[in-house]
């Protein structure tokens, strides 16, 4: 935490009318948050580290906000309280500047919740958080309710402060839920847990304990839903209105509900009843991961008093692009796109989820994670790796210390590609799955998805 200090301002329910407010960060979250204080009455100032967009200078200027970039000059301090975009870290140079000055700092959910006018849906977790707020917004809105979708998945938080919705579903990151004190959420959702973005917390406990705040600002008669095997790390063995996700018909902790994911189908055990959730069958999401996302999703309609039928429900929704997608067959081989897959967990859990044999592409800009996890997947999973990018020598030997040694270099994508088209067999997926960030190579996961796909698309089919 940053050591939020808003009642000495009478910040609490964003009450900067008349206040010197200085946002910092001029990216997507922050231009909504200086155009929100505006709104509110705030005199609004906007510094940003790098360079600033043209499309966001000419946004300052029509709304008469006043910006710097490339750098925080002492103007950025001249403020009563310092507003924080999403993405910057407690080690900031001007987060520390502030500390030392006494400045408040401000989190963008602190200023955006008390506005949200609907029920609020927040949806947090180490994988899988962008697959499940997509997905209940979709099936709020095919169930007839008016519905705001975003957060960091993309559509800022504070755009949806100016009208009312039924209900408003945000994908918070640990960033955001770091820094929040104020969120009153009706139903609160933790996908999953594993080591991510350890730099920007400064460890694990850490940022456990960010995602586990989402827990905690509940409304009081609010939901949550974790899975079971998460509760302790979360700390809420004693949490009340709480359901779980396990793969066993007896969790581990006796809550006031839970969702069990039997053999073929989902089921919600709730209120002394058992009801059938969804049949798998009934989802064109790949994977087990994807079943425990649909699960979760449906348990949150179920709570929010939506009863329709699952495949009325989740009909029409897609996949979202680059998280287990299927990008093609050629030759009996699957190609299935996970570039969504930048951390060790999610590139297991891919694995681990996918039935059959694969080919696994891994490699990229790592985040010093350790590699051992990904090897033993690998292990049980593959049969073979081809690794490219920076990554590509830790990730080899940490593969060879777990006793695999069928590993092939590739210089580039296309060169992956093709060869692990020459390893696979007729019935395997070719798995693109880094466990690694795309910035080596790429500007970002989803344009090295796209190589991936035009390659795919490109392969000739055998004689």
């Amino acid at each position: 935490m940053d050591g939020l200090n808003l009642d000495d301002l009478n910040l609490k329910r964003s009450n900067v009318k008349g206040k010197r407010i200085t946002v910092v960060g001029a990216g997507i979250s922050g231009r909504e948050l200086a155009l929100m204080a505006k709104r509110l009455g705030a005199r609004v100032f906007v510094s940003e580290a790098g360079l600033v967009s043209t499309a966001a200078s000419d946004l300052f200027g029509r709304s008469g906000i006043d910006w710097e970039g490339e750098g925080h000059t002492e103007r950025a301090f001249q403020a009563d309280a310092l507003l924080l975009s999403s993405g910057i870290p407690p080690s900031a140079e001007v987060v520390q500047g502030a500390r030392r000055r006494g400045i408040p700092l401000i989190g963008e959910l602190d200023l955006v919740a008390p506005h949200i006018r609907g029920k609020l849906v927040a949806v947090t977790g180490s994988n899988g958080k962008s697959t499940v707020t997509s997905l209940i917004g979709h099936m709020l809105r095919r169930a007839g309710w008016e519905v705001g979708v975003g957060g960091n998945l993309g559509t800022a938080a504070s755009t949806f402060t100016d009208r009312d919705f039924d209900a408003v579903v945000l994908e918070l990151s640990s960033f955001q839920l770091a820094r929040a004190s104020v969120l009153s959420a009706a139903v609160s959702v933790v996908t999953n847990l594993a080591p991510d973005h350890i730099d920007w917390h400064g460890s694990y406990e850490a940022y456990v304990e960010a995602k586990a705040r989402v827990l905690s600002l509940r409304a009081p008669s609010g939901w949550g839903i974790v899975q079971d095997r998460d509760v302790e790390a979360l700390g809420a063995a004693g949490a009340e209105r709480l359901l779980t996700l396990s793969w066993s018909r007896t969790p581990v902790h006796r809550m006031a509900g839970h969702i069990f994911m039997d053999a073929d189908r989902a089921c919600l055990m709730w209120d002394g009843t058992e009801r059938t959730l969804f049949r798998y069958s009934e989802t064109s999401l790949l994977g087990g991961h994807n079943r425990e996302n649909v699960a979760m999703s449906l348990a949150v309609l179920r709570i929010l008093g939506v009863d329709l039928p699952a495949r009325v429900l989740m009909e029409g929704f897609a996949p979202l692009p680059h998280r287990c997608e299927h990008a093609g067959a050629v030759d009996g081989v699957v190609y299935v796109d996970d570039s969504k897959g930048t951390n060790v967990a999610a590139s297991v859990t891919a694995m681990t989820s996918l039935e059959g044999r694969k080919i696994v592409i891994l490699g990229g800009r790592g985040k010093g994670e350790d590699y051992a996890p990904l090897a033993e997947a690998v292990v049980r999973e593959a049969d073979a790796a081809v690794l490219l990018g920076e990554e590509r020598d830790a990730v080899a030997d940490a593969l060879r210390k777990a006793g695999f040694s069928a590993i092939r270099m590739a210089e580039d994508m296309e060169e992956a590609v093709l060869t692990a088209r020459e390893l696979a067999r007729p019935g395997m997926t070719v798995l693109l799955s880094p466990a690694c960030t795309s910035w080596d190579m790429y500007a970002n996961y989803g344009e090295r998805g796209d190589h991936f796909r035009s390659i795919v698309r490109g392969l000739k089919v055998g004689p």
